[in-house]
């Protein structure tokens, strides 16, 4: 048997937040920035750490790591993060699935489907900069002991 499961996730720049207690699913949100260092060789590598400072320009990823520690499967799961004010959202992390967007938190779709109304009650395409939430729908129930992760990318404003 299967249980729905609709999860709303914040996570803010500065701290990793602790697994949301209470039930099967344990979620734990993080943010990590990247850190470059360059080689004896003259090449710079990018590795990412725990924000420790960030300064506008900054890119960080978020990342929300789940785990099914019941002995039933979780399914019909939806993993809903708002972005942070203070964060742009850029795109998803390279290895993790595409989030449906969202510019309002209550209409998601592809980026290149949304809009926004602007200050003249017109509308223009809506850019990555107007994301206010990011959400995936596991496509899959989550077994008993799985765990997996989803990821996106941002810049701090």
């Amino acid at each position: 048997m299967f249980t729905p499961l609709r999860l709303a996730i914040l996570a803010t720049s500065a701290i990793a937040l602790p697994a949301l207690a209470a039930g099967p699913l344990q979620v734990e949100s993080k943010v990590l920035a990247e850190q470059k260092t360059r080689a004896p060789d003259g090449t710079v590598r990018v590795a990412l750490a725990p924000v420790r400072r960030v300064v506008p320009g900054d890119r960080v990823t978020f990342i929300l790591a789940y785990r099914n520690t019941g002995t039933q499967p979780i399914g019909n799961v939806v993993l809903d993060n708002p972005v942070p004010k203070g964060i742009a959202y850029r795109a998803p992390a390279p290895t993790s699935a595409a989030p449906e967007v969202s510019v309002d938190g209550r209409t998601y779709g592809a980026l290149a489907s949304l809009r926004v109304a602007t200050a003249t009650g017109t509308t223009r395409a809506a850019t990555a900069d107007d994301v206010t939430h990011v959400r995936w729908r596991l496509a899959r129930p989550i077994t008993a002991g799985a765990q997996g992760q989803l990821a996106f990318e941002a810049v701090l404003r």
